[in-house]
């Protein structure tokens, strides 16, 4: 860049130079008459100030690579382009694709527009067929809405199968449970007699500790007694008392009496062997077995009149849940007579078939109850909305005047599945009664009340005789969501694989799964042969 006076001083030219030479970029003519010096050296001066500021412009332009313009044109982009002529058009751009976005959004897709299969095969379309912005944005919303009904489908038949799979018996476990029950008719070890004759006191010693599990699940029920003999600190004072039904009994007996736990004590019972147990006893029971309705429910097609566009995935896997065939079975129900089925205990614990043991359970016997029959962990005081967060209303439909009358919603909820049972304060209540009554009056309303299994109608009929223990001693969920903090896992007395996915199944969470397998013992004969394998 350079500066130029003409001779006599009347101009003075402001130069720069490029490739083909100099190009002029500003030229001053200064006043013929009456210049002074004075208004010269201002002239020059001001100049002389100016000219870094087009110096550092004009190299900022070059250095971008804008070297097809002029000097003023690039000047122009910088430092006023609306004042220049120069408007820059994104926003407006902008504002008329949300209009066009807004616009499709409201109107409806051609029931006959043929999407794309892919995002290539997309942009090769607007390629070729030139779609304006509009055309464009109704494909993109069509591939989106066609991707999004797809991965709910897909979503719905994941939950659908994984629902099979849980309410199923695998292979390994149901041969399991035959070549038992063969091995109890030929083999005289497996029939002898549980426990041995000298031990049969200490069934209704109350010094003891006295655990109730009641499955038809052979290899849980051998998980349960064996984490609970080698968590304990004593043994010698455990006394189990299986429950299971007159199908499995054969081979659940077999098992226990050729796996014995000693020095623990085993008892085997079947369903059949309580005299107290009659369908007299327990018509509704009866009723929820054998009514057509019921069975339908628990058994039939679960996606018959369901509507699946207006329900979530997670409501959905909610109600599979609570569709378990589990929960019209009576060993389900079993709990809730206890004290008929034990008249000579005083202090029990229940536990479900799907918890594992990892920690001495002796001091539960010295919780006091404070006269409540029921010791159990609270769910509702935790942020796991899955599990911990449970209150009455997520288990009722408070819309039931029945339910709206007799319940509050914001109650909270305990968990079964491990429970300290007080036997003598319990006989002096109408627990079962109670318990019956709303058995009858959800069947009458065609179970509209709840749909819950066996948990709701006990949270009415224990209702004012639950004593929250601390939740360490009962840590729930594991069946439910693969998240769960393994430290948190670790640190828990009981831990509950509650929910689809059971250790024992392949659906069950991979992580999870070792504090299970870590009670099997794979090399079992019976177990080999039947390929129960450790995964």
């Amino acid at each position: 860049m350079q500066l130029h006076f003409s001779p006599s001083m009347r101009s003075i030219t402001i130069s720069s130079s490029n490739n083909n030479g100099f190009i002029d970029l500003m030229k001053i003519k200064v006043a013929a008459r009456h210049i002074s010096y004075r208004t010269l050296f201002h002239t020059i001066l001001i100049l002389a100030f100016l000219l870094p500021f087009v110096f550092i412009l004009t190299a900022l332009v070059t250095l971008e690579g804008v070297n097809k313009c002029s000097s003023f044109d690039c000047l122009g982009r910088r430092l006023g382009p609306r004042l220049l002529g120069r408007v820059d058009d994104s926003g407006r751009l902008v504002r008329d694709f949300y209009k066009i976005l807004n616009e499709v959004k409201a109107g409806e897709i051609p029931p006959d527009l043929k999407l794309p299969d892919s995002f290539e095969q997309l942009v090769s379309d607007m390629k070729n067929n030139q779609y304006d912005a509009k055309t464009f944005a109704i494909m993109l919303r069509g591939m989106m809405e066609k991707l999004q009904r797809e991965i709910r489908e897909s979503k719905f038949a994941e939950l659908m199968n994984k629902h099979f799979a849980a309410s199923s018996i695998p292979k390994g476990i149901h041969c399991l449970s035959l070549r038992l029950t063969d091995e109890y008719s030929s083999n005289a070890n497996a029939r002898k007699q549980l426990p041995p004759p000298e031990l049969l006191p200490l069934l209704s010693d109350n010094s003891h500790h006295h655990f109730i599990l009641s499955t038809d699940n052979i290899l849980a029920a051998s998980v349960v007694v064996t984490s609970t003999v080698q968590s304990s600190l004593k043994p010698e004072k455990i006394v189990f008392h299986v429950i299971t039904d007159k199908k499995t009994y054969a081979g659940m007996h077999s098992w226990f009496a050729l796996n014995p736990v000693t020095p623990a004590v085993v008892e085997i019972k079947g369903i059949h062997q309580f005299d107290w147990l009659t369908r007299e006893n327990v018509p509704v029971l009866e009723a929820v077995e054998n009514q057509n309705g019921i069975r339908n429910y628990y058994h039939g097609n679960h996606l018959a009149g369901a509507n699946l566009s207006d329900t979530s995935p997670r409501k959905f896997a909610s109600k599979l849940q609570a569709r378990s065939p589990k929960y019209i079975s009576l060993l389900n129900h079993l709990r809730i007579y206890l004290p008929e089925l034990f008249p000579n205990l005083d202090k029990v614990v229940f536990l479900d078939d799907d918890v594992v043991i990892q920690r001495d359970l002796s001091p539960l016997w010295e919780i006091d109850l404070e006269g409540k029959v029921n010791g159990a962990v609270e769910t509702c005081r935790g942020e796991d909305e899955w599990v911990m967060s449970k209150h009455l209303r997520n288990y009722f439909n408070f819309s039931h005047p029945l339910i709206a009358r007799n319940l509050d919603p914001d109650e909270c909820a305990w968990a079964y599945g491990m429970n300290i049972f007080d036997l003598r304060a319990w006989r002096r209540t109408n627990i079962r009664e109670t318990y019956h009554s709303w058995l009858k009056e959800n069947l009458k309303s065609n179970l509209t009340m709840w749909k819950l299994g066996t948990l709701p109608p006990a949270l009415i009929a224990f209702k004012g005789l639950v004593h929250p223990i601390d939740p360490s001693w009962h840590m729930l969920g594991l069946g439910y969501q693969n998240n769960t903090n393994i430290e948190s896992v670790k640190k828990a007395a009981v831990i509950h694989y509650n929910g689809q996915s059971k250790p024992w199944l392949q659906i069950g969470f991979e992580h999870l799964r070792p504090f299970w397998t870590k009670y099997v013992n794979y090399s079992n004969d019976f177990l080999r042969n039947c390929h129960i394998l450790e995964s």
